[in-house]
């Protein structure tokens, strides 16, 4: 089945209506061969709602495998969200399995990409303007997540119709990325209070409104991206952001809705068992006494079955092969809350909303600019508390303001972590920080309590805080047990995903180019330990 070089032209409705991987058997055909005449609003209504979930890698119809193959097996556990508990998951100690790197890859390229780029172009063509700037958005939104997964990517000349589709640089790409949210945002400045896909839309319900608060906050996330390795386009981009209005409360949050039909991957993912709190997370949120502990995170099995030992625990990342018994592990650490469990563990009957961006981490991406001394309507420390409030009083926190009071006034900071399987586990705490915020610290303290706070902020969303942990180092990630990959050792965070195995057999002259783009070989090539682009805070 080729994944790169051509896409079946199969008819809209089936491009609409199927979910499963089958469907798409080839995907770069150029998209004006999907276009109709006669395509009812509603069928494209459907598309650019299955654009939406496909773009968060989380299959319609409650398919979860693309997902796990994307974030779970990935960056939940890069990020330290997760650690590994299934013996035969090598990904842990830093291995790129590249059946599942591959999966990620083609499923992007063959079910997410040509969605979303034939609602842009149909839109466009048909003078759909506020669609079009929807699908403008949401291309950013998605392809950000995969340039931040392996640098260079297939980007621009995907849908080219040609044999071989050159990759583009990742700083091509991010400074595009900024050119097409313009044009999204003039779009929806004129049309204001505008609606579209009303009955589709899963994430505003069609409002104009919302998109463009949503892409100024976009716009932040990857201004903030940017800040090391181009200080003067990140300040330019973060303050053209606020200016123009960014989210300010939970009602603002961008999330998916999930229902019968569509559920969140982990309602079906955490079934399997395959992984547990990590220990930074044991480390950081039972230091900290937080609240979101036990929304986070159930008990233990052991402790709700005997009640003894720790109710919450986190696991090493990277225990040998050795060392993963997957049933007495499971039973003895901590799994995700019940919020994301089926129905048969106590949760609900589709799962949470899938979330893609909060106001609390708009609120932390604010305090991080002001400490840079940026435009950002506030301080550092205003800025900080307001993100952390936020965070603990959303819905499904829900904490009152004397317990954000009190815990922003705590001292408190993080615990260490111990084991009496093995004490040769024993970490101590990762850090110092208190939650209190240090007005009179430096400002490497003060980024650390903004990052850290953001981290906790941003669970379970692995892929955005895989990427944070990479940009700025924080929170102070833990070594793992062992590392299998000679280029990142187990006291290294892997920096990113290498290039797909399908591509050397269907797209070989492009990314072989791909390799010797000096994005990547100055930094040590077409390597898990070689930098993206923006990862260059020294």
């Amino acid at each position: 089945m080729k994944k790169i070089n051509k896409i079946l032209a199969f008819s809209v409705a089936v491009l609409v209506l199927v979910g499963c991987t089958e469907s798409f058997e080839e995907i770069n055909t150029k998209p004006d061969v999907l276009l109709a005449d006669n395509l009812d609003i509603g069928l494209l209504g459907q598309a650019f709602a299955n654009g939406q979930m496909r773009a968060m890698t989380g299959a319609p119809g409650g398919g979860a495998g693309n997902f796990q193959l994307a974030q779970s097996l990935f960056s939940d556990i890069y990020s330290q969200y997760f650690a590994n508990t299934a013996t035969n998951f090598d990904s842990d100690r830093h291995i790129q399995v590249g059946g599942w790197s591959n999966g990620l890859w083609n499923y992007f390229y063959a079910q997410a990409a040509p969605i979303i780029k034939f609602v842009e172009d149909f839109t466009e063509v048909n003078e759909m303007p506020v669609e079009n700037a929807f699908a403008k958005i949401l291309k950013v939104q998605a392809y950000h997540r995969y340039t931040d997964y392996f640098g260079p990517i297939i980007y621009t000349e995907f849908g080219n119709a040609q044999t071989t589709v050159q990759y583009d640089t990742q700083e091509f790409i991010y400074r595009d990325f900024f050119r097409v949210l313009d044009e999204a945002v003039d779009v929806l400045k004129q049309h204001s209070g505008g609606q579209a896909f009303t009955a589709h839309d899963q994430v505003f319900g069609g409002s104009a409104d919302r998109w463009l608060t949503f892409a100024n906050s976009l716009r932040l996330r990857l201004a903030m991206r940017v800040k090391y390795v181009d200080p003067q386009l990140s300040r330019t981009e973060a303050e053209k952001a606020v200016a123009d209005g960014v989210m300010m409360n939970n009602d603002d949050n961008a999330a998916i809705t999930t229902t019968i039909n569509s559920r969140h991957p982990y309602w079906t993912i955490t079934d399997w068992g395959e992984f547990r709190m990590s220990a930074l997370m044991e480390n950081i949120l039972v230091g900290f006494e937080d609240p979101r502990l036990s929304i986070y995170f159930r008990q233990t099995d052991d402790y709700m079955d005997d009640d003894e030992g720790q109710p919450y625990r986190g696991l090493r990342n990277g225990l040998p092969r050795g060392d993963l018994d997957q049933g007495a592990l499971n039973r003895a650490f901590s799994d995700l809350g019940v919020r994301w469990l089926n129905q048969g563990r106590g949760g609900s009957a589709a799962g949470p909303p899938f979330r893609m961006m909060c106001s609390a981490e708009v609120f932390f991406l604010r305090a991080e600019g002001a400490l840079e001394g940026w435009n950002m309507g506030g301080t550092a420390q205003e800025l900080y508390e307001r993100g952390v409030e936020l965070s603990m009083t959303e819905s499904r926190i829900g904490a009152d303001g004397d317990a954000v009071q009190a815990y922003l006034s705590s001292t408190n900071s993080p615990a260490g972590v111990t084991y009496p399987e093995d004490s040769s586990w024993d970490l101590g705490p990762s850090s110092n920080i208190p939650i209190e915020f240090q007005s009179g610290a430096d400002l490497e303290t003060q980024l650390e309590q903004i990052i850290t706070q953001k981290w906790l902020a941003l669970f379970p969303d692995g892929w955005e805080a895989w990427a944070e942990l990479r940009r700025t180092k924080y929170p102070r990630p833990y070594p793992r047990v062992a590392s299998d990959n000679v280029d990142v050792p187990r006291d290294q965070v892997m920096s990113r995903l290498i290039f797909v195995e399908g591509e050397y057999d269907n797209n070989r002259a492009a990314v072989e180019a791909a390799q010797e783009l000096p994005e990547l070989t100055s930094r040590g090539g077409d390597r898990n330990s070689t930098r993206l682009w923006w990862d260059a805070k020294p």
